[in-house]
């Protein structure tokens, strides 16, 4: 018997793309076969993807009424490419993770009756997934209490988690160690890229400005972005902290193995690793973030007790500071900010989500 085959769209962005490349392992692994739809921005996150075959579809956005309509014609080209390819595959099921290539898959899958399902990574509905939520089968949420979801959506929401790579899923089971009395104490600075030159430039200062106690104990790992590279490390070199500052960490679970606390935005990728490696955190939302998404994807974490939460208007130096010499300066603070982080965890996203496929091709077969 042929295996079935499994279209994941996403859109071309890390946050999409990592947690359907997640899903498609878990689904290979159970005899599945893999197509992947997205266009040329999705390839780039996508060279170890386990698909058999990439479909590039067209799609757009746009603004104002010339842009829209020039989105709009796009977008039925990409429908047009993806009906015939889910024919051709006779597709049992399509799964959406946003990002505005997504709906051409769904929208096509849609109008030939084959199953549906979209994974939304944030604690606010993609506008992409807002827009098919109502039509599509099933909504898988990362969150509790996905925000805005269209009216009647909120029956065929289901929480599952947002799935994370195998070598991160491993830390959920690895025991907190707060700093010992007098040892090392280990701070992993992440978010180099987009809107992070307040953590490029602000925690290399606010880490540098704390207590000679706490000082000479850090160990810094910082993601920087190219063009403030040497000023954080001067900044560091400057005040004896031990550091290490660079754009890209590609062994990220080994880096937050041995780290004490994390420093860093709130996407929701981000949020979903620091709580199942139990990893007590400083997040600093981006301000200009769709939606406000990153505050409240931060906000579960907070809510918990596994994060402090600052907002761009809030951060100087001075507050990061002392914030970090309240935190760093307290294990039995780290300690309790772990065990919360893991508490708001759902370390076996990647299984519900493959399970909510499974069901949903099963289903409608019926």
């Amino acid at each position: 018997m042929r295996s079935r085959v499994c279209v994941v769209a996403a859109g071309g962005t890390g946050g999409h793309m990592f947690p359907a490349e997640a899903l498609a392992r878990e689904l290979a692994s159970r005899g599945w076969r893999i197509v992947l739809a997205t266009d040329h921005r999705g390839e780039a996150y996508a060279q170890a993807f386990p698909a058999e075959e990439r479909i590039a579809l067209d799609a757009a956005t746009g603004r104002g009424p010339i842009g829209t309509a020039k989105a709009g014609v796009a977008i039925a080209r990409g429908v047009f490419q993806a009906r015939a390819a889910l024919k051709r595959l006779d597709a049992a099921v399509v799964v959406g993770f946003g990002g505005y290539p997504s709906a051409p898959a769904l929208l096509a899958a849609l109008s030939q009756g084959r199953p549906t399902l979209v994974h939304e990574q944030n604690s606010v509905l993609g506008r992409t997934n807002r827009w098919l939520a109502p039509w599509v089968g099933a909504v898988a949420s990362s969150f509790p209490n996905l925000r805005k979801a269209p009216q009647g959506v909120g029956a065929r929401v289901r929480l599952v988690g947002n799935p994370v790579r195998s070598d991160i899923r491993a830390l959920y089971d690895r025991p907190y160690l707060a700093p010992a009395p007098d040892g090392p104490i280990h701070v992993l600075v992440t978010g180099g890229s987009q809107g992070a030159r307040i953590l490029s430039e602000t925690a290399p200062r606010a880490l540098a400005a704390l207590p000679d106690a706490i000082r000479s104990r850090l160990k810094v790992q910082q993601q920087s972005r190219p063009e403030t590279l040497e000023a954080a490390r001067r900044i560091y070199l400057d005040a004896g902290v031990d550091a290490e500052v660079a754009p890209f960490f590609n062994d990220m679970a080994r880096r937050l193995s041995a780290a004490h606390l994390v420093i860093g935005r709130a996407g929701a990728s981000t949020c979903s690793e620091l709580a199942v490696a139990g990893l007590p955190s400083i997040l600093i939302p981006l301000k200009i973030a769709t939606d406000d998404h990153q505050r409240f994807n931060a906000g579960g974490l907070a809510d918990a007790g596994g994060a402090q939460v600052l907002l761009e208007d809030e951060v100087t130096v001075e507050r990061l500071t002392g914030v970090l010499a309240a935190i760093l300066g307290d294990p039995a603070r780290l300690e309790a900010m772990s065990r919360a982080a893991r508490a708001a965890a759902l370390p076996d996203a990647t299984r519900s989500l493959a399970d909510m496929v499974e069901t949903a091709a099963v289903v409608t077969a019926r």
